[in-house]
């Protein structure tokens, strides 16, 4: 942890919280615009660690989990520095909206300049007060408008570091994901910053179990760090896998959707996955699977047009155990 901490030009001390406006901007109406970071600094020395939200302003579980993370009483005596940015993207939550004002999508535009387009100059700020301040990172995601996630990390498990903070993050499923040119991750990545991205959920959406998994998550993998001490529990603990690929399957006609299979269902190769009909109620097509795995993500809006990719699917050695360890995932984390 560094001697010295500055964010936004205000100095945070060893054993403070500060939360922090950081100006991005005007609205046309001359209404500012923060950048929202939330600091806490541990009276003890430790690793650096960001989590963000928001990239996509459509995409608010984070928000939700952000918001639990820094009010929960479970980091009060953490080990290093927490920076918590819970709105990456003001603009596009205020438009419900995935992108800029502009339409360019923000994790398309790292690493940033301070004189390019608006997009450009937020993703600059974030890497210069919060990123590259930081070794580590995790950046929260949903699935798109009208798409839904199981909850899942994605992130270079090529890495033996970040396979390990993969696998402590605690959901059945993981990815290997290959780096986005202009995305954060493959910005933090060329810092140096290890980095998970972890996708749950839906657009406009809160989703209890995709919250309470990401919060989840972010306590384990501060404790895998040494930032927080690990504590007892009675539940049983979930067993991650790696996926060997993933793929979509898409519709063969436009049409009214019947879906059949839900995200963390198993599904064998040749398994109906939906059918499609025309406005009269008659069966034009099935949505068939090509492969044997588990749903991680889909379509929801019962609408399709021909080509659409509606169902997600990835491939496992041991699908039953995922399975077994999806339905582990939920009897700890939603009640009866």
């Amino acid at each position: 942890m560094v001697s010295e901490l500055i964010i936004g030009g205000e100095k945070i001390a060893k054993g403070e919280s500060k939360k922090i406006e950081i100006p991005i901007g005007t609205l046309y109406t001359d209404i500012s615009l923060y950048l929202p970071v939330f600091v806490k600094r541990g009276k003890r020395d430790g690793p650096n660690l960001f989590v963000s939200a928001a990239i996509h302003g459509d995409e608010l579980n984070g928000i939700e989990i952000i918001s639990r993370l820094i009010n929960s009483k479970r980091i009060a005596n953490l080990k290093g520095t927490l920076i918590a940015v819970p709105l990456v993207n003001p603009y596009g939550v205020l438009n419900q909206s995935r992108y800029l004002p502009d339409r360019r999508d923000l994790n398309r535009c790292f690493p940033g300049s301070k004189k390019g387009s608006l997009a450009s100059r937020m993703a600059n700020l974030l890497m210069k007060e919060v990123v590259s301040k930081c070794q580590y990172g995790i950046d929260l995601h949903t699935g798109a408008i009208h798409r839904t996630n199981l909850p899942q990390v994605r992130a270079d498990l090529e890495d033996p570091e970040t396979l390990s903070l993969a696998k402590a993050f605690g959901v059945p499923v993981l990815l290997n994901s290959n780096l986005r040119d202009g995305s954060l991750r493959e910005s933090a990545h060329e810092l140096g910053v290890k980095i998970l991205l972890y996708e749950a959920g839906e657009a406009l959406r809160f989703d209890e179990l995709s919250i309470r998994a990401g919060y989840r998550g972010i306590i384990n993998v501060m404790v895998e760090l040494g930032m927080l001490r690990k504590l007892r529990s009675k539940k049983a603990n979930v067993e991650p896998f790696v996926a060997r690929d993933s793929t979509w399957m898409r519709a063969g006609n436009s049409g009214i959707v019947s879906h059949k299979k839900e995200v963390g269902d198993f599904v064998e190769k040749g398994h109906v996955l939906a059918n499609i009909k025309d406005p009269f109620g008659e069966v034009i097509d099935k949505v068939i699977s090509s492969v044997s795995g588990i749903v991680i993500g889909k379509q929801n809006i019962p609408l399709t047009h021909e080509g659409e990719a509606m169902y997600h699917i990835a491939y496992f050695k041991k699908p039953d155990e995922v399975v077994d360890n999806i339905e582990i995932l939920q009897d700890n984390l939603v009640p009866d």
